[in-house]
């Protein structure tokens, strides 16, 4: 159970899964043009299913019989191309057999010039009738791509080629489409990575700093130029996929990406690009050479060698730019879909060139505005109000004609620290908006309860401005207002506290934060128990001294001696735990 839940409510992460996965009913438009299903994984390279047509020529306005047929499956796409140029657009349209289990789709603007399925049931015989276009090209080929399950499928499947009467013959037979990947070798390691050579052979990112691939406990990524390539090593502690990533910022989107996944007690080596926030898009053909992997002992290791330069492919980096580099890891469902990371990737201190001078870096799971705003409000609502709280509660009577700068000590204390409080809130709370640029709304319910701290922070030295004289009519209910909205305002400081350690932009380690969170509010209502429990003994002491009418005067005085040297001893321990959980969470913080 995280420790968001144990505070205020059950925080759910949705998985991301492929973006066809999210279309059982067959709304695949986003995959007309290549027909790959953006599952993450490889297509398989030999078809089990056939199409077949019904005539071998045809005319401008002819309705041709088209049937796929072949072992169960669960969906499908299929088009006709102009045979010269299969990666070019659909060609005529299409009319349904059977509207149970199919549907028309527009695809390139062409509208009904694809066939899709209705559900994921099993199927294994399809028909429709292809309409020629007046426009068709002189010879037709028909495609298919088919699912046989998520992570099992064939994309571009060749069909029968017809051609208009008196067309001259193909200039080429065509072959297998360029979306097939290429089947490159994959072997295993022998022996796990080490960091030799790093920062003066290759360039290194380690978290935990400096750590050693070997352990089971370090995240690991090295480029090591090697003529007009870069071979690359990857290791982190994953049983599902490590994945890096080559930004032009710090976001996720637009992004190269590289993926060792483990499927099968085997490794996929891929490489992908990232849209938004949406699963990889696997790149349909493979640019990695001399691919090789390791699983063991819960550590993925995965490497592999990519040239600097690839002009040909418009989706892959030059490796000889400046980059943000992102490291990340996660799960991989049942059959092959890839889970969004439950937490942060770690992201490179700034852009790097990773065929440049070689380089040891760390990198940060937490973007640096979100560590300081978290450390900012620890310091305010662990140390400076809570401290100034009990000023105010417990030591009016302990500095009773002491003053500074005119006003009592207590006053002065508890004002400084409360403004200080207000200040350091302010000052927090708008950096999330710069770092994300307005609102977030996959943080939960952190945000807004952050927004209504800050308002009753605010509002807290407005109403203080206000306040009236001490025997005023209208004491008693400022003195009942100023108390409840901080004690909302300190509660809801905490249960915010909860929610935003657990998020993935400053994830602290669990369960360790949350037991040091619920021991710092069992220490603060310990010690604010302990001196009401002191307080009350001294009045009882007092009643009892004014019963007995002896020696009331000298008596009082040992009194409130005794209660100023005991909460002046509480004051200073209590400071001191203060401190001391301040200190543990900014270095859990400082770690991230």
């Amino acid at each position: 159970m995280e420790s968001s839940e144990l505070a205020f409510m059950i925080w759910l992460l949705a998985c991301v899964s492929g973006p066809v996965d999210g279309y059982p009913n067959g709304k695949v438009t986003e995959a007309c043009s290549s027909m790959v299903p953006l599952h993450g994984h490889y297509p398989q390279l030999t078809p089990k299913h056939i199409i077949t047509a019904s005539e071998t020529e045809f005319r401008p306005g002819d309705h041709i019989k088209v049937t796929l047929s072949g072992p169960d499956f669960e969906g499908f796409l299929l088009q006709a191309r102009d045979a010269e140029n299969l990666d070019g657009p659909t060609v005529g349209s299409f009319l349904l057999v059977e509207q149970r289990i199919s549907q028309l789709l527009t695809c390139n603007h062409v509208k009904n010039s694809s066939v899709s399925h209705t559900h994921k049931s099993k199927k294994n015989h399809l028909e429709a009738y292809w309409i020629a276009s007046p426009n068709a090209p002189k010879h037709v080929q028909f495609l298919a791509t088919v699912v046989e399950k998520y992570h099992i499928f064939w994309v571009k499947i060749p069909g029968p080629i017809i051609s208009q009467p008196n067309a001259p013959p193909l200039t080429a037979i065509p072959t297998t489409p360029k979306t097939q990947p290429t089947s490159q070798p994959v072997s295993h390691l022998i022996k796990p990575f080490n960091a030799l050579g790093c920062g003066s052979m290759k360039f290194c990112i380690r978290n935990p700093t400096n750590c050693n691939p070997e352990a089971a406990n370090c995240f690991f990524l090295s480029f090591k130029p090697d003529g007009h390539s870069v071979i690359i090593e990857m290791s982190g502690p994953s049983e599902g996929y490590l994945a890096f990533a080559l930004s032009h910022d710090q976001w996720m989107g637009d992004d190269d990406a590289y993926l060792c996944v483990s499927e099968d007690h085997h490794i996929n080596i891929n490489t992908a690009f990232l849209r938004g926030r949406s699963s990889p898009v696997l790149d349909s053909q493979n640019t990695l050479e001399d691919m090789s992997w390791r699983l063991a002992d819960g550590v993925l290791q995965c490497s592999f060698r990519r040239k600097i330069h690839l002009s040909d492919n418009q989706r892959r980096y030059n490796l000889d730019a400046n980059y943000y580099i992102f490291l990340a890891d996660g799960e991989v469902g049942e059959g092959g879909p890839i889970y969004k990371h439950q937490r942060q990737p770690l992201i490179s201190n700034g852009m790097c060139n990773v065929t440049g001078p070689p380089k040891d870096l760390g990198g940060s799971r937490s973007p640096q505005l979100i560590k300081i705003h978290g450390a900012l409000m620890f310091v305010a609502w662990m140390t400076t109000v809570s401290i100034g709280v009990i000023v105010a509660r417990f030591f009016k009577p302990v500095w009773p004609h002491s003053l500074l700068f005119g006003k009592e000590i207590w006053f002065q204390v508890h004002r400084t620290l409360m403004l200080t409080t207000v200040a350091l809130t302010s000052i927090a709370f708008i950096l999330p908006f710069i770092y994300r640029g307005g609102w977030s709304y996959k943080a939960g319910f952190h945000p807004y309860l952050g927004c209504t701290v800050m308002a009753l922070a605010i509002f807290q030295p407005l109403v203080a401005g206000f306040r009236p004289s001490p025997h005023g009519p209208r004491r008693q209910l400022f003195n009942w207002v100023h108390w409840s909205a901080g004690t909302t305002a300190r509660i809801l400081a905490v249960v915010t506290m909860f929610l935003g350690m657990d998020l993935p932009a400053l994830k602290l380690p669990y369960p360790w934060d949350t037991y040091t969170m619920l021991g710092f509010v069992a220490w603060h209502v310990g010690i604010d128990v302990l001196l009401e429990m002191h307080g009350y003994c001294l009045i009882h002491k007092v009643e009892l001294i004014d019963d007995d009418r002896i020696h009331i005067l000298q008596s009082l005085t040992s009194v409130e001696a005794e209660g100023r040297t005991f909460k002046q001893i509480v004051l200073t321990i209590y400071i001191c735990g203060n401190i001391a959980f301040l200190i543990t969470f900014l270095a859990a913080i400082n770690q991230l």
